[in-house]
């Protein structure tokens, strides 16, 4: 007999801005308990010395956690010039100084090479996995590892401002698997310097950006559970990319058993017109009315369901 889950099912997406100095796990264990969720999780890591957007999901939103994580993100951080750290952020020991001071005009230049597709190492200090142990706590230990380049995208990469010698600010929109101390460290290279990231905020994931989210604080004041549950955006809320087919009630039935159901016609050739070019692509997302059923496959006029939702 299955162990029943302590809580209460909560469905839905929030999105929190972290303060600095509390890990995204805590921000999770702090908001499970608030909601008295059964089930909740987080849609991508952000550093404990970094605050920011944190998507979390509730329930079966977290079935959608994926498409949270590969969103196209944006940072706002300085890199303090003059000191390398083992972290390459201000929590680290120093490895390295230099009295180099780059010019606006250098930093500009040096930023252009680093847009588009570009090979990026991740910090030895990252959740990154090498022969099954996360890279940190291998980093922590002393022991000695490389991490392999990978491909990422960043679609820009500007300087805002020089608010003195020692400083820098700099705004970043990235895809997945991009991190900013990487770009730090690899920047600070190219300049013939050393620097670390003293502070880092990230502004947008996905959807999801600053201009709409709730502080950690505001929610954590709330007395009343319904007013917590006003925050939640829908499952659906992440996956704004993929194209929504209309199904019936008895059709919704079927698929939260697990079963293929057969689209009209006018359906399918809709989820064509809104769907990528990519002919190997064939998500959708089935709704009923306002309510999302599940994400799956059409093929041959058949909608295939691979992760449904059950939220009776």
């Amino acid at each position: 007999m299955a162990r029943k889950r302590k809580g209460l099912p909560v469905h839905g997406w929030l999105n929190v801005d972290k303060p600095v100095d509390v890990t995204s796990t805590q921000v999770v264990g702090i908001l499970k308990r608030l909601f008295n969720a059964q089930k909740c999780g987080h849609g991508g890591t952000l550093d404990p010395l970094a605050d920011g957007i944190l998507p979390i999901a509730f329930g079966e939103a977290t079935k959608t956690v994926q498409w949270a994580m590969d969103a196209d993100k944006e940072y706002v951080f300085t890199i303090e010039w003059g000191r390398t750290t083992s972290t390459l952020d201000a929590e680290g020991e120093i490895v390295a100084t230099s009295d180099v001071r780059p010019t606006q005009d250098a930093i500009e230049d040096a930023l252009e090479q680093f847009e588009g597709d570009i090979e990026q190492v991740p910090p030895k200090y990252s959740a990154i996995k090498v022969d099954g142990e996360r890279a940190y706590d291998l980093a922590r230990d002393g022991e000695e590892f490389e991490i392999p380049s990978r491909k990422v995208t960043v679609y820009e990469a500007r300087l805002l401002e020089i608010p003195d010698v020692d400083h820098a600010v700099i705004h970043v929109r990235s895809g997945k698997g991009f991190y900013v101390r990487a770009l730090a460290r690899d920047l600070a290279a190219a300049l013939g310097c050393e620097g670390h990231v003293s502070q880092l905020r990230r502004i947008r994931v996905g959807v999801m950006h600053e201009g709409a989210a709730v502080k950690l604080a505001e929610l954590e004041a709330m007395e009343s559970r319904d007013d917590l549950l006003k925050t939640l955006a829908p499952i659906e809320a992440v996956l704004d990319d993929v194209p929504e087919v209309e199904i019936s009630a008895e059709d919704a039935a079927m698929i939260r058993q697990g079963r293929e159901v057969m689209l009209l016609p006018h359906v399918v050739e809709q989820w064509r017109l809104e769907k990528d070019p990519d002919p190997d692509n064939r998500i959708a997302l089935a709704m009923d009315g306002d309510t999302a059923v599940a994400m799956g496959e059409i093929r041959a006029g058949r909608f295939q369901p691979n992760r449904v939702f059950q939220m009776g």
